[in-house]
């Protein structure tokens, strides 16, 4: 014989609270924010006017 007779202990149906913080969860794959955009874009051209000067700087850096 076995020793699982049956179903096993059943979890517990998820809260309203859990339900919520679950549907909370699938929001955040939406669309960003405004303001987050704007943070990604500013970063990005921090980001590329600094990789522009490292080139410069390599271009111009003297051959040993």
């Amino acid at each position: 014989m076995s020793e699982k007779e049956g179903p096993g202990p059943q979890s517990p149906s998820p809260t309203a609270a859990e339900k919520q913080a679950q549907g909370q969860a699938k929001d955040d794959h939406s669309a960003p924010t405004t303001g987050q955009m704007r943070t990604v874009g500013q970063r990005r051209r921090d980001s590329e006017e600094k990789l522009e000067k490292h080139q410069q700087e390599a271009r111009h850096k003297p051959a040993e």
